[in-house]
């Protein structure tokens, strides 16, 4: 099956996006699809000053050669680089609201997700032409924004057309390339944390949201010297892989629990404390998904020779924190803003102690179907690594000025920041997730044998 009868196939199940064209030399399709699914609608073309340059000229005339009516677009600075935060969507959303028109985002993930939820704010639809490979967002459910200071997924329909024009995509800077496939390779992990899920009857997966995910995903992440050299040929799967894996999310509609797991938490949490954020560009949301991916695969090599079918239950369930001991610990563990939503998120799946109970036993039951099913899933950190360095990604904690104790201390925090259940959970509920993060950092540990330069 080609990509485009891949996609196709996607789009049938999709709630909200009609079109993807996705092709070589595509952008002069852009007015057509537009006619096709807006008739006789006004156009805005909404972009900044970077990926104006990039497409601007050459989307404004596919639309005009299409009979389409273009109000004057709405172009956000270039420099410094646009942030994607609800505030700057309130902006986008008051323009819009003066003009009665269907706005045409040129963009990757901030453009789409504030063109997004500022429509979808005016009751109207909107769609994108794609600028780089950047992330897996474009056909997702959902704007995942900052709003004082705690980055979360804003509800909003998605994109009611897209335009992936591969040559244009391939020519982005490779930061972007780099970016789009740390957050796509996250998958890897983020599949086992929805086994763990749905062997515990926490949240079941949904087989056909998985096969759109997980189906593209070797093809994707198989290239990544490809990738970095910018041949347009090699941006085929990775483009398929991102535009699936949001039409992924736009099925399941619940959560974005098919495309993230805990390796984006590790990325959120650095988010909300504004990690690289005073570079410009600032550091992306892929780069630092890319880092979460081997953190989490690191602990997940330790992990899977634990026989967690003999757990000591009483023992477990005697040491559990209180609901009070818990929420102080979250407490202790944030400042500012991030404190009473990372309460919330956490509170929100702690469990009594004659839950952990029965939590515990059903563990001890399912252990060895979850340790089979996980390892058939997820691959050596050293082989991610491998990859990231290859397309030019982040792949030490050094690279983006971590040092060694606050990015250990992230594998202890993450899963403060979402009620998600994910493999950090687990390690927590079963005692052993301070321990076995130590032991990463020990000599012979897997971030040990990778030791921060002085």
């Amino acid at each position: 099956m080609s990509d485009q009868d891949l996609i196709q196939t996607a789009l049938a199940d999709a709630d909200d996006t009609r079109s993807v064209v996705m092709g070589y030399d595509v952008l002069a399709e852009t007015g057509r699809v537009f006619r096709d699914r807006f008739g006789d609608a006004h156009a805005i073309v909404v972009a900044d000053g970077n990926t104006w340059e990039v497409a601007g000229d050459a989307v404004t005339a596919s639309l005009r050669e299409a009979g389409v009516v273009l109000e004057e677009p709405y172009v956000f600075p270039g420099h410094p680089t646009l942030y994607a935060s609800y505030e700057n969507a309130v902006v986008l959303r008051d323009h819009l609201a003066g003009v009665n028109a269907i706005a045409c985002s040129i963009g990757s993930g901030s453009l789409n997700d504030l063109t997004k939820r500022a429509s979808d704010e005016l009751g109207r639809r909107y769609m994108n032409v794609c600028t780089a490979a950047s992330m897996d967002g474009y056909a997702a459910f959902g704007a995942s924004l900052t709003e004082c200071g705690f980055k979360h997924t804003m509800s909003c329909r998605a994109p009611e057309a897209l335009v992936a024009d591969l040559p244009t995509m391939a020519a982005a800077p490779q930061r972007c390339t780099a970016s789009g496939l740390g957050d796509l390779i996250e998958k890897i992990p983020a599949g086992a944390d929805w086994i763990i899920a749905d062997e515990l009857g926490i949240e079941p997966i949904d087989q056909e949201v998985w096969d759109l995910v997980q189906g593209p995903l070797p093809r994707a992440i198989s290239d990544p010297v490809g990738l970095a050299e910018g041949r347009a040929e090699a941006f085929e799967g990775l483009a398929e892989g991102l535009i699936m894996s949001g039409l992924s999310m736009q099925k399941y509609r619940i959560s974005s629990r098919p495309a993230s797991g805990a390796g984006h938490q590790f990325s959120h949490v650095w988010e909300m404390e504004h990690l690289g954020m005073d570079q410009d560009p600032p550091l992306t949301h892929g780069l630092k998904v890319g880092l979460g991916t081997i953190a989490v695969l690191a602990l997940w090599q330790r992990i899977l020779d634990i026989d967690f079918s003999d757990l000591d239950v009483d023992a477990l369930v005697a040491q559990w924190p209180s609901r009070e001991e818990e929420e102080a610990s979250v407490r202790a563990s944030f400042t500012g803003n991030m404190v009473e939503p990372a309460v919330k998120e956490t509170m929100a799946k702690y469990l009594s102690p004659e839950q952990l109970r029965e939590r515990l036993l059903l563990i001890t039951r399912k252990w060895p179907t979850i340790r089979e099913r996980c390892r058939s899933q997820v691959v050596a950190p050293e082989e991610v690594e491998r990859i990231l360095r290859e397309v030019g990604a982040i792949f030490h904690p050094q690279q983006i000025g971590l040092t060694q104790q606050r990015f250990h201390d992230t594998y202890l925090r993450c899963r403060m920041i979402r009620s998600r259940y994910t493999l950090v959970d687990f390690l927590h509920e079963t005692g052993v997730l301070a321990a076995q993060t130590d032991k990463l950092f020990e000599p012979d540990g897997y971030w040990g044998r990778r030791p921060w330069k002085e």
